[in-house]
């Protein structure tokens, strides 16, 4: 138990190559807390002090831990073209309200090989006015990939904004066949 009378949690985490650079996992018993693009080490110091300072505890290294196992597995598999969709326990507590809520709805509701528009995603919500929000939901995705927001796109055709870049986006979106392969 901690100073506050509650028992800490354990967050485990590790880097792992993909095609679009490394991605950190981190994992709670809940499950997958956090995905996070090009964790190079500045990129990768600084999101587990993020975590750490948001959960409460220190993140501890442990690629072999049960409880980013399948998280490994899943993800690499999904870059192999072997898994169209990583379903994994997911522990939503870095997120919440109406972010969880749009979030929760693109996890279900859009599926492998397709995309949905900023203003679309808002009206499945319940909130059709909210489309600027919808993006900004996406901007706050604490579990990207897996939660896949590079699947959301702007109405009028354009690709939209990402946090792990334009590049990473259209890569994802090239996986997935949504966009051609790049050319060189």
């Amino acid at each position: 138990m901690d100073s506050h009378g509650q028992y800490g949690q354990q967050v485990v985490w590790t880097v792992v190559a993909a095609d679009i650079g490394p991605l950190l996992l981190a994992a709670t018993g809940e499950g997958l807390v956090n995905v996070v693009f090009h964790a190079t080490d500045p990129v990768r110091d600084r999101a587990l002090g993020r975590l750490a300072s948001r959960l409460g505890t220190e993140p501890a290294e442990a690629p072999g831990s049960p409880l980013l196992a399948e998280a490994i597995r899943q993800v690499r598999a999904y870059f192999a073209g072997e898994r169209r969709d990583v379903e994994l326990p997911l522990d939503w507590s870095l997120i919440s309200g109406f972010n969880r809520q749009v979030l929760r709805e693109l996890a279900s509701g859009v599926p492998y090989g397709t995309v949905v528009g900023y203003g679309e995603l808002a009206r499945r919500v319940g909130q059709p006015g909210a489309a600027q929000a919808v993006g900004t939901a996406m901007g706050a995705n604490p579990l990207p990939v897996v939660v896949p927001c590079h699947r959301v796109v702007e109405s009028d055709g354009g690709i939209g904004g990402f946090g792990g870049g334009l590049e990473t986006k259209r890569q994802l979106l090239a996986l997935e066949g949504v966009l051609p392969q790049p050319l060189f």
